[in-house]
């Protein structure tokens, strides 16, 4: 009876914190539908410039996100050893990484801006509207990066919500924002809608605007935190705190940027396939985000749950949360992968109305929902890792597959045989496997766990 009511709480807890994490990224992820719905009636053109310089995107987030991981995992230590006063000391170290980070990557995204959509391989005929477009929405990179480490934060103490509302203001404004920028004036039954008829660059200072309130809202948030609120502490450099959270988001950064530079490579080449496997490729990956999230609210969950168990010194809520998140994860991915397989084709036509882009983004759409029952479980394995502060060997994992097998596969099937999208997808796929058979294989035999090498 015991047993099944540590089962159930462990249960609960999990849900806590995943469901609305997932509740943030299926709003955040149908904004980005409607995004690409929207600019995608101005056609396949404005869909590529939109799309070319997104895993550049990726690129930057991952590398602020990975700043997060490294505090995460001590504010959840912090709070599962009941030491609140040393949870807000790292938050106010976070914030001021925060600060630092934020300004830095504007100043390098912007001054970059121009040059990206060249080196992505982007056709001529749109490299000058996709650099516009990707310098207008980095130049708010600062609130950006608050939006991103501070919901990380929340989430290390608990408070999924808050990012999820953060995140559903920010989706709503950014859609509402769309709506007057992107078209030109029309009317609609009887009613004049005016509209600034800006096209990309509409959509583009949306992005920019949500990206601004967002970061203003979530850092009020923070800031007002029961738990831990950086008020009252000191925000200079203080590296007692600093050294051991680099010490694990440095790693993590590295395998983010490592992973994200191979997105951007793995991208690059597939832009060089043309205009419509572009298109194609652009939305695929749109249509696919929606079905990851499972698994990517459950990696949150297994972080913080993990780093908490660890402050206890709670070997046994270890276990019982990796054995049952995994479980949960696998059912949910079985359950999105087959969504996937079976509506794919209805759900690209919501992006395209060319026979040739549907039918291709259809094809890798089906690929790929097999293996992601299979990838998730190496999500939620990462996860586990994050919380408990073991960074490295995901880090060898992810670079290994990424351009030992995936950029290494798809150079191969592209630029030197010629090959279409479907065979860099497959390169994909068989980087996903490697990353399940490896993942596995280490959390099976125990050593991650730093509660056993001690003997708790």
């Amino acid at each position: 009876m015991k047993e099944k009511q540590n089962l159930y709480h462990t249960l609960s807890l999990i849900l806590s914190l995943a469901l609305p994490t997932m509740a943030e990224q299926l709003m955040q992820t149908a904004v980005q539908y409607i995004d690409t719905a929207m600019v995608g009636t101005l056609g396949t053109s404005a869909t590529a410039a939109v799309g070319s310089t997104v895993t550049v995107n990726w690129l930057v987030n991952s590398t602020v996100s990975a700043l997060g991981v490294g505090f995460l995992t001590f504010i959840a230590r912090s709070l599962g050893a009941k030491d609140e006063k040393g949870a807000r000391s790292i938050t106010a170290q976070a914030v001021f990484v925060t600060f630092v980070a934020g300004l830095l990557l504007t100043l390098i995204t912007v001054a970059l801006s121009p040059f990206i959509p060249a080196w992505m391989q982007v056709d001529e005929a749109i490299c000058h509207t996709a650099s516009i477009y990707f310098m207008i929405i980095y130049l708010p990179m600062l609130p950006r990066s608050a939006t991103i480490i501070f919901g990380t934060l929340l989430r290390a103490a608990g408070d999924s919500k808050t990012p999820m509302k953060v995140g559903m203001a920010v989706n709503i404004i950014n859609v509402l924002l769309n709506f007057f920028l992107i078209f030109p004036t029309r009317e609609w039954h009887g009613f004049t809608i005016y509209g600034a008829d800006l096209g990309v660059i509409g959509a583009a200072i949306a992005s920019s605007i949500s990206f601004v309130a967002g970061g203003i809202y979530i850092t009020f948030r923070l800031f007002t935190h029961k738990k831990i609120s950086p008020l009252g502490e000191i925000f200079l450099p203080d590296m007692k705190i600093l050294k051991p959270c680099f010490s694990v988001a440095i790693p993590n950064m590295i395998q983010r940027f490592g992973t994200s530079l191979g997105y951007v490579a793995f991208a690059g080449m597939v832009n060089s396939l043309g205009e419509v496997a572009t298109a194609a490729h652009t939305i695929a990956n749109t249509v696919e985000s929606a079905f990851y999230i499972p698994a990517y609210g459950m990696q949150t969950a297994a972080a913080t749950l993990s780093g908490n168990a660890l402050g206890e010194g709670n070997s046994k809520k270890m276990k019982d949360m990796g054995r049952v998140i995994n479980i949960i994860e696998v059912i949910l991915m079985l359950i999105s992968g087959s969504i996937l397989f079976v509506f794919a084709p209805r759900m690209v036509m919501l992006f395209s109305k060319e026979n040739e882009v549907i039918l291709l983004c259809t094809t890798v759409l089906r690929m790929v929902a097999l293996s992601e029952p299979f990838y998730g479980v190496s999500i939620i394995i990462e996860g586990i890792l994050q919380g408990v502060g073991k960074t490295k060997i995901p880090l060898i994992f992810n670079i290994t597959g990424m351009w030992g097998v995936r950029i290494v596969g798809t150079f191969i099937c592209t630029q030197i045989f010629s090959l279409s999208l479907v065979s860099a997808w497959a390169c994909m796929i068989a980087h996903n496997m490697l990353l399940f058979v490896l993942f596995t294989i280490y959390f099976k035999k125990g050593s991650w766990n730093p509660l056993s090498e001690r003997k708790i």
